[in-house]
């Protein structure tokens, strides 16, 4: 998914644990097209990356064509990928964006079993950011306003709403109308 130069793309962001196994992750483009060769991506930035001191702020590194910005915190890794062609900043916006929200959403208690316990936060959050590759909000802040307000409010239009939420409010209305 070539960005262009006109609107920048990303490629994956990956949320690892401290031993490089999947927390939650989204791929946007086709350079990975099976499981195995996206877990074989994720080993291979994890292997690069793992002795990085990435923890006080962002990294950057270029793997296999692929610029990588990167953020350890506690026992989580961040990761955002775009192409070589992209802008690091952008790259880097997006991961920042990233990690403040899943940091507010998690109430700065960032660690992998609060991450585990709230994935769904934590995947609303990733669809929030990019859609097909495509950036939609870099401000953590909004990012985790729009999460908490997706899983707080039922009355919302069916467009603003998770699948899951969606349904739930068809089998409401459904069951209203039976009933009466």
């Amino acid at each position: 998914m070539a960005s262009n130069g006109l609107c920048p793309s990303i490629k994956n962001i990956l949320l690892l644990d401290s031993e490089g196994k999947r927390v939650a992750v989204r791929y946007y483009s086709d350079d990975w097209p099976t499981n195995n060769s996206k877990l074989a991506f994720e080993k291979f930035v994890f292997g690069k990356t793992a002795k990085a001191n990435a923890r006080a702020e962002a990294d950057i590194t270029l793997l296999e064509n692929n610029i990588i910005i990167y953020k350890f915190v506690q026992d989580l890794h961040f990761f955002v990928t775009g192409g070589d062609d992209e802008n690091e900043l952008i790259l880097a916006s997006v991961l920042q964006g990233f990690f403040d929200a899943v940091a507010l959403l998690l109430r700065n208690n960032v660690d992998k079993r609060e991450a585990l316990e709230n994935l769904d936060l934590i995947l609303l959050c990733l669809d929030e950011i990019v859609d097909g590759g495509l950036i939609l909000e870099t401000n953590g802040p909004l990012i985790a306003e729009k999460v908490t307000s997706h899983s707080l409010d039922a009355d919302a239009p069916l467009s603003e709403q998770t699948l899951t939420q969606a349904w739930a409010t068809a089998r409401e209305h459904l069951t209203r109308t039976l009933l009466k």
